[in-house]
């Protein structure tokens, strides 16, 4: 048996009007995903808000819990989980990742899919994504099958609700540390 390595998935409320729009909707606590690679949460990516005061313009990004649009919305609550994948799969995940960093100019933000998950229609745009489209595709394209649905019907809920998942901490994301003493002691809430 190969390798194993950890990814993680952050789902986040930060309490910006979007995010109170679709919590209002979904009456779920969290409204945002965000797939990591490393605990520390150091290298996180989602899309989202290209612009930290400006919430029209969205694409792919790469997010930091302590500044930009999470440094906006100081008291954003978060649940971390946990997902064991192989060596090939983190493999095949850092390069998908790679292509999108390449090419990072050449996306956008998926409004419409929202609106299609809201009515149970994927729509699926060249290019456009949403944030849980995103990690889900991400996933997929790297082998990793996780739901029995079209990724552009996947919301960030679902991933709170996936049983391969693991929950390590939940609570105010500012208050996130993690430290490798505390490693079997990890899930707190706050």
């Amino acid at each position: 048996m190969g390798r194993k390595r950890e990814i993680y998935i952050l789902l986040t409320h930060s309490g910006s009007l979007l995010s109170k729009f679709i919590g209002i909707y979904t009456k779920e606590p969290y409204t945002h995903v965000s797939i990591a690679l490393d605990r520390d949460l150091n290298e996180v990516y989602s899309f989202g808000r290209l612009y930290p005061s400006n919430p029209i313009y969205g694409g792919f990004v790469r997010e930091d819990i302590s500044n930009g649009t999470f440094g906006r919305f100081p008291e954003t609550r978060c649940a971390l989980y946990s997902l064991n994948i192989t060596e090939h799969k983190y493999k095949r995940l850092r390069s998908e990742l790679m292509e999108f960093m390449i090419n990072q100019n050449r996306y956008g933000y998926n409004f419409l899919g929202l609106f299609g998950v809201m009515l149970g229609i994927p729509i699926e745009r060249s290019h456009n994504y949403f944030c849980s489209q995103f990690v889900a595709t991400l996933l997929n394209n790297s082998g990793i099958h996780l739901f029995e649905k079209p990724c552009a019907l996947v919301s960030p809920m679902d991933f709170g609700k996936c049983k391969e998942l693991s929950l390590i901490y939940e609570g105010k994301l500012r208050s996130y540390r993690f430290s490798p003493t505390s490693y079997g002691n990890l899930i707190l809430k706050t």
